[in-house]
């Protein structure tokens, strides 16, 4: 409920007091009028009082007038904007292997001018002076040759022993692709002497240490069923003295 300020009430009386009765009315209802208009201004948060209300002649021009009140208006935006980036964005790593396997050759098949074995394109191929048999590889380098677990580039991969593999089998590391992929060249792999180039090897050991893989099929264009057991890698390096 609005109520008159101190100050006025001696200017309210003066004017009912010099007022005829049938003007009091009015006059009464004109201050009520003008109270109840500056109330419902300030109620509202009006910034300021318009002239027409004669606040000046009302109350004197000594009187403190009401000042206007600023009333904050809020900002809204419903535009988003996205940090700056400062830094390269991480390469998924699922998308590495992808990236490196395209930048390498397509697996192909050479037909040589006659048949070449295994043994015979490895050592001619990698430049390891081991002869025999590829099933003999594995234990003549272990006098020659570091042997390690891991694919080295430009290692020779044995293969061992099996039923599909009787004589087994070596090949030339040519490319890591990954910890689990490489590339391998290797000839005789179809039992036709062909020669095939940057053919994919994938590790399925459960261990992860290349102690079973699955070949490329170049006909079919996908790692075949079978899986091979692997002796290891013999990295070339300084001859050592063969022992007895």
């Amino acid at each position: 409920m609005f109520k008159l300020p101190y100050a006025a009430l001696p200017l309210v009386a003066g004017l009912l007091a010099f007022t005829p009765l049938s003007a009091r009315a009015d006059a009464g209802d004109d201050v009520v009028s003008f109270f109840g208009r500056m109330s419902s201004a300030v109620k509202h948060q009006v910034v300021g009082l318009p002239d027409q209300l004669g606040i000046a002649d009302l109350i004197g021009s000594n009187s403190a007038a009401p000042k206007a009140v600023p009333v904050p208006m809020p900002v809204t935006t419903n535009v988003m904007v996205a940090p700056p980036m400062d830094f390269e964005p991480e390469l998924p790593q699922a998308a590495v292997p992808a990236l490196a396997r395209a930048a390498l050759p397509e697996p192909s098949v050479e037909r040589p001018l006659h048949r070449l074995f295994c043994a015979e394109y490895a050592r001619v191929r990698a430049g390891f002076p081991v002869f025999g048999d590829a099933k003999y590889w594995w234990e003549k380098a272990k006098n020659l040759y570091s042997r390690v677990s891991s694919p080295v580039g430009e290692a020779v991969m044995v293969f061992s022993t099996s039923k599909r593999l009787k004589s087994g089998h070596v090949a030339v590391v040519t490319d890591i692709v990954s910890p689990r992929e490489i590339r391998v060249d290797q000839a005789n792999w179809m039992n036709r002497g062909e020669i095939d180039h940057s053919t994919p090897v994938l590790d399925v050991s459960t261990a992860n240490d290349w102690s079973e893989v699955r070949v490329w099929n170049v006909r079919s264009h996908q790692f075949g069923a079978h899986i091979y057991a692997i002796s290891g890698f013999i990295v070339k390096g300084p001859l050592r003295q063969a022992r007895d």
